[in-house]
């Protein structure tokens, strides 16, 4: 009998990831004594799982119905076992892996796959026509029309030519009342260039009746004559309820404040003025209170000249009470009416009357007619001004040696704003802790001569202050 081969020695069976690989990337961060047994196991268990990320990525590759593995399905695998992804690799280019043999001299080192550079043509490059981007969308701003008139320019329809002429005025006797924009001059230092025919503006043309309405408007309106309070009033009336003026506003808007600026740039003392100055609010008063009146518009027309009147400091004395109570109460209008579309409109409201109000060197008129509008705002902006910002206190202090005076009324009407004097006014004591709490407030926010005033009605001084009553 021939005698059994001897069995060979038995091998040992390495993975795809070898340990040398480990030493490897264990040397490039400085650790050179890693273990023979260390190095195997981490190398068994960074193959176990790449195992774990492949087949995950398997299963996204059999979802999509394909039968070759692409980056994103490893990159989805990742995902899935919350492991950071991969950067740099992308479907969409998918790299060409090369192989290459071992050396000769070193088989155990395996097989090396890598990745082939691609080799570009210059020349090729060179001649290949160039892709020209297209332009991006853009956009640009023009007026389509400027204060009812529309300009002349490309983006807007062209004009209807009329044999009129192009004068830029506004006329109102023998012809249409148009109104042209005058050329914008030129930045000073700037060289000038050649003057071109300027392009006629497009003209808003009213009608013959509007004419004669306008004319007689404000002819029975100024210069307000005692005998003809009749026609004063017929006129106002027609402002406030005629339909169909529209095309007017804005010419009676700039009337008005051609008037306030004429009567008070010259001082506004006499009774004259003082009359024309009652007659040009009853006027906007009239235009607010039109409902077929779109005056939403001409808001920043309108408020000038109601605010130049209600801090103005010169106004004649017998109409100054009566003139800043009605452009307070022509201010309160245009808040109530306006203050939701404009929400910004109260604050700076609010701001001016706060800076006429506290601000030094401020006249007795103008703190007055800030108090006045105040009032007409509201009670928070009484409380702000008033209380919170120290207002009564200034007035206290400025105008206390004369009580009659018309700003320590105006105060005094604003407190009552706030909260009506009792019928039966019981004053504070000092003997109780609670209401001599009250009295060192009212010191302390109004100052002591508002504060003597307040203190002999205690339900009044703590509405005042907003301090709720004691039990």
């Amino acid at each position: 009998m021939s005698k059994p081969k001897p069995r060979a020695p038995a091998t040992q069976i390495t993975g795809v990831y070898k340990a040398d690989s480990v030493r490897d990337v264990a040397e490039s961060l400085g650790i050179s004594n890693l273990s023979e047994p260390i190095g195997s196991a981490l190398a068994s268990d960074v193959e176990y799982r790449i195992h774990q990320v492949v087949e995950e990525a398997s299963r996204f590759m059999r979802h999509a119905r394909r039968t070759t593995m692409t980056t994103s399905d490893i990159d989805q695998a990742l995902r899935v076992l919350n492991i950071e992804p991969l950067y740099g690799h992308s479907s969409y280019n998918t790299p060409t892996f090369r192989r290459a043999p071992p050396f000769p001299q070193l088989p155990q080192s395996g097989t090396v796959y890598f990745v082939e550079d691609e080799e570009i043509d210059f020349e090729r490059v060179i001649r290949e026509e160039k892709l020209v981007l297209p332009k991006p969308v853009n956009w640009t701003a023009h007026w389509l029309a400027v204060e009812g008139v529309q300009p002349r320019i490309p983006e807007n329809p062209p004009a209807i030519p009329k044999d009129n002429d192009m004068d830029a005025t506004v006329k109102l006797e023998n012809g249409v009342i148009s109104t042209l924009l005058p050329p914008t001059p030129s930045s000073p230092g700037r060289p000038t260039a050649a003057k071109k025919p300027q392009q006629p503006l497009v003209k808003q043309v009213l009608s013959r009746e509007l004419q004669l309405y306008y004319t007689r408007l404000t002819s029975s309106l100024l210069p307000p004559v005692p005998s003809e309070h009749a026609k004063r009033a017929a006129a106002l009336a027609s402002l406030r309820h005629d339909a169909g003026l529209q095309p007017l506003l804005p010419y009676l808007i700039q009337w008005v404040g051609e008037g306030v600026v004429g009567s008070l740039k010259e001082g506004a003392t006499s009774e004259q003025d003082g009359r024309v100055l009652e007659v040009l609010l009853d006027v906007t008063a009239a235009l607010l209170d039109n409902q077929s009146m779109l005056v939403e518009p001409y808001l920043h027309q309108v408020l000038p000249p109601v605010l130049s009147i209600l801090l103005n400091s010169t106004l004649p004395p017998s109409h100054a009470t009566h003139l800043r109570t009605l452009s307070s109460q022509i201010l309160s209008h245009i808040l109530t009416s306006h203050s939701t579309t404009y929400p910004s409109l109260s604050p700076r409201i609010m701001k001016a009357l706060l800076l006429a109000l506290i601000s030094p060197g401020k006249s007795k008129g103008t703190r007055e007619g800030a108090i006045r509008g105040l009032i007409s705002i509201g009670k928070e902006a009484v409380r702000k001004g008033l209380i919170e910002g120290g207002g009564a206190r200034i007035i206290g202090s400025e105008y206390g040696s004369d009580e009659g005076s018309s700003p320590i009324a105006a105060v005094l009407d604003a407190f009552r704003t706030l909260q009506e004097p009792s019928e039966d006014p019981v004053p504070l004591d000092g003997q109780n802790s609670a209401d001599n709490a009250v009295l060192s407030q009212l010191h302390e926010v109004l100052g002591d001569f508002f504060a003597k005033k307040l203190e002999k009605d205690a339900a009044w001084a703590r509405g005042v202050l907003g301090v709720l009553p004691t039990t």
